[in-house]
């Protein structure tokens, strides 16, 4: 079917589709009215069927109002709520009580020590094992991490970027070990890099190697793992560090649109791998302006799938996306009040036709979890899910004024970000150039990996001239000074401040978490063969010495139990470190 909108039969076109998904039992038997009983339609729109190429129908290109003709009555967002806190036991206790409550994903949330690719043991880790997530040396630990949860029939997400791959090959490792089928499996790990140059700084080595190693599992995951995601391209991140929500969108796109021209770069056909990267983005408070972002972002991705790299498929074209609520928007004062911050942004990340949810606990910003602030958090979704009616009907604002206009405005400011982007990698053309842009991709896949690709070449010299930080600081102090001057409000910190409420019992993690992590670590070294340890890890760098997929290799380390520090360890060796430029 073409991917080509005529806006003078889109009702027919989409109530086709949606009969089309119905006959297949795509669509759920579920109540469909409102609280009142009231019927509703699976979508609304232009009564004679009209509606402009950029808006569209729900299921139609260029998807600004969702992927589905079907929305959220064919299936509703994934409750992957994100967890990890002290040892893999402890967190694998949280794992099955948010599956046995309702949670239909899990979210790995990893310490310090191993989001930097150090083992719990190394001087390095001191004082941080097991703290802001579930420590993680070896796929013993992944063995716990998920015992009892079948990997086969979970998706799990992890939430690491500088070690991503080391962490997957335990993940696999782990699988293989429960007898699951590898081919089946299917989860999202988040392995994007470029953000962590922009935004949260947890990289090894400089940009080159890491792209080498996400190629790498790109290639590995599109030939064994067809359903498995390996990149999560994250704003996340990018927008708890002070962006605005069009610096958030442009930038994670922009590095969206950079994994795909390496995909490229390896001689990959776009058809089979852009369907395995998704998108992780913020939720924040305001409101219309968060839905706005969220359909912005499905119209851009797919127009530059399509026109620029050259895509066919809709599924390639299709901008999947997990959000999660804004953990800087939470208050340490009055913390009940964060259920209503997050209950708000939860409500967008739904009417902006989120893939899955995470909503961040009422404590996060004082500690990590609770097992009831966990559960409120996990409620919450289960309340706008089963009792607002949000689900009947597809993107329920698209029509609105506000909206709409919102939507290109935002559209608007990532094109100009966009074409800032080119310029900073030499690039004369601009964003909106799409077919000169198409025929620069196209002679840069003739020279394969040496190609001049328009978009990398922009992010890796803005990462080189802190361009990006720039202007997420300069975004941040503009935000902070509204809020000092009282332009900006923020219940119970600057304005409405008298609280009767009592402190908050917190999750305290015991220091007995990482005298006992590594003690276990210690005995595991004694109990398994080093000669094979040490084989094992002088395989995988003289690979990486050279031009081989590094997969392979690096998973023989873990099954004979190498620890990540000593993989990371010895990729450093051959590749060296990255330490960031003093800029003043």
């Amino acid at each position: 079917m073409s991917t080509q909108p005529d806006p003078t039969t889109g009702r027919s076109r989409w109530e086709q589709r949606f009969a089309a998904a119905q006959s297949k039992g795509q669509v759920r038997d579920a109540d469909f009215t409102t609280l009142s009983g009231m019927e509703v339609e699976p979508a609304y729109g232009p009564t004679n069927g009209e509606a402009p190429e950029r808006i569209g129908w729900p299921g139609e290109f260029p998807y600004t109002r969702g992927l589905y003709p079907t929305g959220y009555r064919g299936r509703t967002w994934t409750i992957r709520q994100f967890a990890g806190f002290g040892n893999a036991v402890q967190t694998n206790q949280r794992y099955k009580m948010i599956l046995e409550r309702g949670g239909g994903g899990l979210s790995v949330a990893f310490d310090m020590p191993t989001l930097m690719g150090r083992d719990s043991d190394d001087a390095l880790s001191l004082g941080e094992v097991g703290h802001c997530g579930v420590a993680i040396d070896s796929a013993a630990d992944m063995d716990l991490l998920f015992s009892d949860i079948p990997l086969q029939d979970v998706t799990t997400s992890m939430t690491i970027s500088g070690p991503a791959v080391p962490a997957f090959c335990m993940y696999l490792v782990a699988a293989e070990r429960q007898g699951a089928d590898i081919s089946k499996l299917n989860g999202t790990l988040q392995t994007d890099i470029f953000k962590e140059y922009i935004a949260q700084k947890e990289w090894l080595f400089a940009p080159e190697p890491h792209l080498r190693l996400i190629g790498d599992l790109m290639e590995f995951t599109t030939a064994n793992i067809p359903a498995y995601k390996p990149l999560s391209v994250s704003g996340y991140h990018i927008r708890e560090a002070g962006s605005t929500a069009a610096q958030e969108l442009a930038f994670t796109l922009a590095d969206g649109f950079g994994y795909v021209e390496l995909g490229l770069s390896r001689g990959l056909d776009v058809d089979a791998f852009a369907p395995g990267l998704s998108f992780f983005f913020d939720s924040h408070l305001d409101f219309f302006e968060e839905i706005a972002k969220f359909r912005a972002a499905r119209r851009i991705w797919a127009r530059w799938m399509r026109d620029v790299y050259g895509a066919k498929s809709e599924k390639s074209m299709w901008l999947r996306f997990h959000t999660q609520t804004a953990g800087v928007s939470l208050t340490a004062q009055q913390p009940m009040n964060n259920v209503v911050r997050t209950a708000v942004e939860a409500l967008a990340a739904v009417l902006g036709g989120t893939n899955s949810l995470h909503t961040n606990a009422l404590d996060e910003t004082l500690a990590l979890p609770t097992d009831q602030s966990a559960e409120v958090a996990l409620r919450t979704q289960q309340v706008l899910m089963e009792e607002t009616g949000v689900v009947n009907v597809a993107d329920p604002l698209g029509g609105s004024w506000y909206v709409e206009a919102l939507t290109d405005k935002i559209e608007a400011e990532a094109e100009k970000i966009f074409d800032k982007i080119l310029q900073l990698g030499g690039s004369d053309l601009s964003s909106a150039d799409h077919a000169g842009l198409a025929a620069k991709v196209r002679s840069s896949v003739g020279q394969g990996g040496d190609g001049d690709w328009p978009i990398t070449a922009g992010i890796l010299r803005g990462i080189e001239d802190g361009w990006f930080m720039s202007e997420i600081a300069e975004a941040a102090f503009q935000y902070q000074t509204a809020l000092e001057k009282g332009d900006k409000k923020v219940v119970g910190v600057n304005v409405h401040t008298h609280s009767l409420a009592n402190e908050l019992e917190i999750l305290r993690v015991s220091h007995e978490v990482e005298r006992d992590q590594v003690r276990e670590l210690g005995a595991r070294r004694k109990a398994r063969s080093q000669a094979d340890v040490d084989a094992a890890l002088r395989t995988m760098t003289e690979v990486a010495r050279g031009e081989g997929n590094l997969i392979p290799p690096m998973l023989e380390a873990v099954r004979a139990e190498a620890t990540l520090g000593e993989i990371c360890d010895a990729l450093r060796d051959v590749w060296g470190v990255y330490r960031e430029p003093a800029r003043f």
